[in-house]
């Protein structure tokens, strides 16, 4: 595609995207479907412009004053990820001009706002000494972060075979199961994705699963599956015996397990549509299980890494709306555990209301449970105050928090 075509192909991206109706990466997705003859290279260029202009859109959208012409071109070449040869090639004299003249700008004289690129109202939930290192961390792009299937392999080796293979990766530093790779290989094509010895999981969610700590001959569930990163992670740590359910409201997210599942090798793994947390076939299993993970719905602010758009799309309403929701589902999945079961309650949310605040009021309304020191069960390093606490900047991984309880004899 031209220079000057392509660009103004990322101005039409970023005009729907700014509008923020849908989830960034839905309306990519979508308009990478509509445009068939898009390249690799123009695809990747268009994506990680989109999502660079959204991690620093306060910034861009300061400098994008001073320029002249459409809103969304000016935002565009401000933020382009491709190659520079094609922006530079699509401007005119004047634009490259005014881009010469902004390189002068120190940005770190302007105003707090336009350096931590963050709505006011999470800005100020986040304020700490830490602050700026943790909203520096926030603009960054997250890692390709994986999972090794140890029902097929083991993480040593996978990680041997992938160097031989000229792959950039180390070991994750928490996770033992993890690998971490440089830049966003097609891991589709690669025969360890494709027979589902590898899947692709953040290291902070692998540790809600460690956790848990789900044994052989257990039944467990996966409250809030999803597409079942974690649930598959649980079915090898239970080497594909007993009985692992995996609950979601959403029928099309169950339908993304399956063909991971397939892939896996599990056969201990159910999954099942539910329409609230207080459905019969949850009732049913009352009092039944040894374990319970609830990764529960949350504001997501903790992978802005990855999804820049939430700190735009969320509010201090939608967070509230989520509170209610997410103690609801807690004190409705408590209810499936045995004696002496575990429970385990997670958010990849960063903010105290959606974490803390939610496992305090668990506390107070169900005495029947005892909390665990997380410390005991995970690094030490990775904890605060007994509870699992991982922030991007301290630990690399998206921010994730987690409490967890036994269920009194």
């Amino acid at each position: 595609m031209h220079p000057k075509a392509l660009i103004d192909e990322a101005a039409a991206l970023a005009r729907t995207v700014l509008r923020f109706e849908q989830p960034a990466d839905t309306l990519v997705s979508a308009h990478f479907r509509g445009n068939r003859s898009l390249g690799s290279k123009e695809r990747h260029a268009l994506a990680e412009t989109t999502y660079a202009l959204l991690r620093r859109r306060m910034l861009f959208q300061h400098l994008a004053q001073s320029g002249r012409g459409p809103t969304e071109r000016r935002l565009v070449l401000l933020a382009w990820a491709g190659d520079a040869r094609v922006r530079d090639a699509a401007c005119s004299p004047e634009e490259k001009a005014w881009l010469e003249g902004l390189r002068s700008i120190d940005t770190s004289t302007l105003a707090p706002k336009l350096r931590h690129n963050l709505p006011d109202w999470i800005a100020e939930r986040l304020q700490g000494p830490e602050f700026d290192a943790l909203a520096e961390a926030l603009m960054q792009p997250a890692p390709l972060d994986l999972r090794v299937n140890t029902l097929k392999a083991k993480r040593d080796a996978v990680l041997a075979q992938l160097q031989a293979e000229g792959v950039r990766c180390a070991a994750t530093p928490y996770s033992p199961w993890g690998i971490r790779l440089e830049g966003k290989p097609a891991l589709n094509q690669w025969p360890l994705f494709k027979d589902g010895t590898i899947e692709v999981q953040d290291e902070g969610s692998q540790l809600l699963a460690l956790l848990l700590d789900a044994k052989r001959g257990e039944m467990v569930a996966d409250f809030c599956a999803g597409a079942g990163g974690k649930t598959l992670a649980l079915g090898a740590a239970m080497r594909n015996t007993g009985r692992l359910y995996a609950f979601d409201v959403a029928g099309h997210r169950l339908e993304n397990l399956r063909p991971r599942l397939a892939r896996s090798g599990l056969s201990n793994v159910y999954p099942v549509q539910i329409a609230h947390e207080r459905d019969e076939r949850i009732k049913r299993l009352s009092g039944k299980l040894d374990r319970v993970l609830v990764d529960a719905p949350c504001s997501g602010l903790g992978t802005l890494r990855r999804n820049p758009d939430l700190k735009w799309r969320q509010s201090p309403e939608t967070v509230a709306a989520l509170t209610d929701q997410q103690q609801s589902i807690l004190a409705s999945s408590a209810r499936l555990l045995k004696p002496g079961g575990r429970l385990v309650y997670a958010t990849c949310s960063l903010l105290r209301e959606e974490n803390e605040a939610v496992a305090e009021g668990f506390d107070a309304a169900q005495p029947g449970f005892r909390r665990l020191d997380a410390a005991s069960l995970v690094d030490p390093a990775l904890c605060e105050a007994g509870c699992l606490r991982l922030w991007p900047h301290r630990h690399g991984s998206d921010g994730f928090f987690a409490a967890v309880w036994e269920r009194a004899h």
